[in-house]
């Protein structure tokens, strides 16, 4: 008889399959279970409500304004972050010597704590009594904190979460600009292209599909967004800088709602299986072309 060849590769993947049955399956299948419930997170007593979470978000304002906190976040993310980080990359794409300086210097915010950045923010810029917007009001400009303002809140926490998170962007699109064959460039240039039609024709179709991850890994984490939102505001004023991620933390931990946190938090992966799902269709296009 012939003795069966052990396969170790299921052997070699058998650790990261149970780290992600342990932290994300496991979970994710107790969120959807919890959902339907009103456990309260420390209660041994479980009870079934069926839809009742769901039914009453839906007739909630404060829902569909996180959702709309969420969108305008994610917009913001999808323009002015990779604006810059394209910007700065093929500025630095140019350079020799201080690449690497600049490389580093940008990723500073990106590799501090949120809580770091926002101390910073909030001391330095935002405060009223010893930051910028104190200096400002001492010039005798009629200026507040846009933390304070329901209108302007928003903006400022994306503004804050946009300086720490562009630098990265910049790496990425740095290192994938660097891949591009030397030659495609050389010939471009040899017929005459200018700096925008070399990007539009040569370095940008190089890094369309790097592009398109980078758009779809944002979108997900526009929606995930909570760091920095609860570090400076709390999902103030007034509810005017609710997101999902805040509001679920809110019913969890505020209110002792998990089963209804489970069911914001349903939501949020929603959107975030839609934004896979649309990466999933584009690289199967790109792969048919």
């Amino acid at each position: 008889m012939k003795k069966r060849k052990i396969n170790w590769n299921y052997l070699l993947i058998a650790p990261a399959l149970l780290i992600s049955i342990s932290i994300i399956l496991v979970p994710g299948i107790m969120t959807i279970m919890y959902s339907f419930t009103d456990w309260n997170g420390i209660s041994p007593n479980v009870n079934f409500i069926g839809l009742k979470n769901f039914t009453e978000l839906l007739h909630d304002n404060i829902f569909f304004r996180a959702i709309g906190n969420n969108i305008i976040w994610t917009l913001m993310f999808l323009t002015i972050p990779v604006v810059l980080g394209m910007l700065s990359a093929m500025l630095l794409l140019g350079r020799k010597k201080t690449k690497s300086i600049y490389q580093v210097s940008f990723l500073i915010p990106y590799v501090l704590a949120p809580a770091v950045n926002a101390m910073l923010w909030l001391n330095i810029i935002f405060s009223p009594v010893v930051g910028l917007v104190a200096f400002l009001r001492n010039m005798g400009l009629d200026i507040n904190s846009p933390l304070a303002n329901r209108s302007t809140a928003i903006f400022a926490c994306a503004g804050v979460d946009i300086w720490h998170y562009w630098p990265y962007l910049t790496v990425i699109y740095l290192a994938a600009l660097r891949q591009i064959p030397t030659d495609q460039v050389e010939a471009g240039k040899i017929d005459g292209c200018n700096g925008w039609k070399l990007f539009r024709y040569i370095y940008f179709p190089n890094i369309k599909s790097t592009v398109s991850l980078m758009f779809i890994m944002i979108t997900i984490g526009s929606f995930l967004a909570f760091d920095y939102i609860k570090l400076l505001t709390g999902g103030g004023p007034a509810h005017a800088t609710e997101v999902l991620g805040t509001y679920a933390y809110s019913f969890a931990f505020g209110s002792m709602k998990v089963g209804k946190a489970a069911a914001v938090g349903l939501f949020i992966s929603f959107f975030g299986i839609i934004a896979s799902i649309i990466y999933a269709r584009i690289s199967r296009k790109e792969n048919v072309e």
